[in-house]
């Protein structure tokens, strides 16, 4: 695939969902949709999907556009979803305010606002922490391993949420040591580590430092897969069967879909160099979006 900086009018179809900061949220959505059926949640309003994808998009554009401010316009770091948020910043800063309203118009008109709020302390102290780091961590190329941990649990946390606050007689701790929650959790930290990594091993000419950076993703991935494989043997111990006694075990097939994200970020981190870093970028999201359908066939069958 070709590794040079795209003019304006040669972008392909699939960077646009990168370029508007569309995939994230698309990935939320997904995945919130998952977490309903494995906690067996009867009914999840269609506000909360859009809160959540608005949500996830105000906080990723800020995240671009916090970049801009804090690095030089020549800065090799700046990549073209920061040079396409440079270009259309004033629209971008009015749909993060539209969005915004959108999300809190949505809160206070259709969703539970108390077990809401009982659950929205630790995401917005995630959020805060988040954007702390942005702003004062270093600008010398290194992966920020940090930061990305607590944006992944951040965007772990807040998916999980919307769906637990529909879960009966469950808490927000119930969740926070819920199998679901950990692994989903991980899984995201990962998807965001990975490209940290994938861009420091291609600034770098030293072997040793490429084979640190594939096993500092290649070691974790197969440990979240294995966990993937073990949460759905407990959810159900005829894991290859319908269940015992025939019945439906709701959560196996997200750990399926753990397990086929993990797999899918496995194989893009062995043939990383076949791709551009743009690329990668959308193939590591769309690793998470991918096992949907699955889920959707597993869970109804």
């Amino acid at each position: 695939m070709v590794r040079k900086r795209m003019s304006e009018g040669s972008k392909p179809w699939w960077m646009w969902p990168n370029l508007l900061s569309l995939d994230a949220p698309l990935v939320a959505v997904a995945w919130l949709y998952m977490f309903t059926h494995a906690w067996q949640v009867n009914y999840l309003e269609w506000e909360a999907y859009l809160a959540l994808g608005l949500g996830v998009w105000v906080i990723y554009v800020l995240d671009r556009l916090i970049d801009l401010r804090l690095r030089d316009p020549g800065d090799p770091a700046l990549e073209e979803r920061h040079r396409f948020h440079a270009k259309y910043r004033g629209f971008f800063l009015a749909g993060v305010v539209a969005a915004f309203a959108t999300v809190i118009w949505f809160v206070f008109k259709a969703l539970p606002v108390e077990l809401l709020i009982s659950y929205s302390g630790p995401a917005v102290g995630l959020v805060v922490a988040f954007f702390l780091l942005v702003i004062g961590s270093r600008r010398d190329g290194e992966v920020p391993y940090l930061r990305n941990a607590i944006a992944g649990l951040a965007f772990g946390y807040g998916t999980a949420m919307m769906a637990h606050t529909r879960v009966p007689s469950q808490g927000m701790f119930s969740m926070l040591f819920s199998r679901e929650m950990i692994a989903f959790a991980v899984l995201c930290v990962l998807n965001i580590t990975a490209i940290h990594l994938w861009e420091h091993s291609r600034r770098s000419d030293d072997p040793e430092t490429k084979a640190a950076d594939e096993l500092s993703l290649t070691l974790p991935l197969t440990i979240l897969a294995g966990a993937a494989l073990l949460f759905a043997y407990f959810d159900n111990p005829g894991m290859f069967g319908r269940g015992v006694g025939g019945e439906k075990v709701p959560a196996r097939p997200f750990f399926y879909a753990v397990l086929i994200s993990a797999a899918l970020l496995q194989i893009l981190n062995r043939t990383r160099r076949r791709f551009s870093l743009d690329a990668l970028r959308v193939l590591a999201d769309a690793a998470l979006v991918v096992p949907l359908p699955l889920f959707l066939i597993l869970s109804r069958g």
